[in-house]
Parts: C-alpha cells; sequence; structure tokens
C-alpha cells in the first residue's frame, strides 16, 4: 500500500516553520467561500529559475523550492547536488482554485522548459535537474498524462518527452537562502544568465497568465 502523503513544509523567509500537509483541507476557504488554495509540484531544472517563474502567474500565492523524488530525508542542497539522493530540485506550489486550476499548471510547467532533456536543463547536468510532474492522486496522474499525450499527438517537439511522471512522497524544503533566489539576487551571475532569460522567455509566452 502506498505511503500516506505527508509534505514537511517550513514557511521561509519571515513566516513561522510548521509542517503542513499537501491535502488541500489544511488551507481552508476564503472568507467569501469562493477561494481555496491547493498545491502542485514540479521539477524542471533549477528550483531558482521554477519558482521564479510560477512566482509570476496569475493565481498562485506562493512558491517554495525544495526537493522531491528521491529517497533520503531531510536532504542538503549539496547531498541533492551530488547525485546519491535521488531527489530533483523541485518546487511546491501554492495556488488558488478560484483563479487558476491544476490541468493549466501542468501546461505552464511544461511550456516553461525543454521536457524532452533527459537529466538536464540548459546548463545544469544530472538526475538532481530531470523533468518530473509529480502527482498525489490518480486524478492529478491522468491529467498529466493526458497533457503529455496532446503535447506529443501535436507535434510541438521533435524528440520524445522525457518528463517523468511520479507519485509525490516527500516534499522537502531546501535551504533558506534558495528561496526567492531570483528576486533577492538579481545581479548573480546564474540569474543574469539563465534564470531572468528563462523567466522571460516564460513571460512572453503566456502573457495572459502573468500576474499585473
Amino acid at each position: 500500500m502506498k505511503m500516506l502523503l505527508a509534505v514537511v513544509v517550513l514557511w521561509l523567509l519571515g513566516c513561522q516553520g510548521r509542517t503542513v500537509s499537501s491535502d488541500s483541507s489544511d488551507f481552508p476557504a476564503a472568507k467569501n467561500g469562493t477561494a481555496r488554495k491547493d498545491t502542485a509540484y514540479f521539477a524542471a531544472g533549477c528550483f531558482w529559475c521554477v519558482e521564479a517563474i510560477f512566482e509570476s502567474v496569475r493565481g498562485v500565492t506562493n512558491v517554495i523550492s525544495g526537493y522531491a523524488g528521491g529517497t533520503q530525508a531531510n536532504p542538503t542542497y549539496e547531498q541533492v547536488s551530488s547525485g546519491t539522493t535521488g531527489h530533483a530540485e523541485a518546487v511546491m506550489v501554492v495556488y488558488d482554485t478560484a483563479q487558476i486550476d491544476f490541468p493549466r499548471l501542468v501546461n505552464l510547467f511544461f511550456s516553461c522548459h525543454d521536457p524532452t532533456q533527459v537529466n538536464r536543463q540548459g546548463p545544469d547536468l544530472g538526475t538532481p535537474y530531470r523533468s518530473v510532474a509529480f502527482y498525489r492522486n490518480q486524478k492529478e496522474k491522468q491529467i498529466i498524462s493526458d497533457t503529455i499525450n496532446a503535447l506529443m499527438k501535436s507535434g510541438k517537439y521533435g524528440r520524445p518527452i522525457a518528463t517523468e511522471v511520479s507519485f509525490l512522497e516527500l516534499f522537502w524544503p531546501a535551504e533558506a537562502y534558495h528561496q526567492d533566489f531570483v528576486a533577492r539576487n538579481p545581479m548573480h551571475p546564474y540569474v543574469r544568465n539563465e534564470s531572468l532569460p528563462r523567466l522571460q522567455r516564460f513571460r512572453q509566452q503566456n502573457p495572459s497568465w502573468l500576474k499585473h
């Protein structure tokens, strides 16, 4: 029997540390009864880039950089980067279901990177930078699979999509200095050469889904 999903999230950078399950019931409905928060989990290369991209999306209320897809508990950045933990650099996307839904987030995930690359994204090589769409239930798994099938039939890519479709066992938040890295370090060489150009490409491709 599959492990019950438990997601450990330390709300970093000004938020109090606490444990939060990924079950949407942990995010109560808004006072007007229309807004409700849920979570989605993706890996698409360097989490600095992916975090900045999803933070620009309308309906996304928070993004946490972290590690998922491996077996080691409480992994550090150095351990994950070594490729020995099985984890990928990933993000937890908290979103308002009154403004955006899971299928749209999956489509935006595929548009923000090259899903045909195997164990790499841009200049970053190795399993920590692989493409993964995580699911927590069969409905999410079906949505991801249907999206991949539609993309393959569209002929958009000249190569097979290499994205893993994986059940989310655990999500481990990354160290504090990784959170909001792009926003806090705009002059960092990697940010200038990789993160910001990647963000700009995403913004140009998805103007209708950007925050004002």
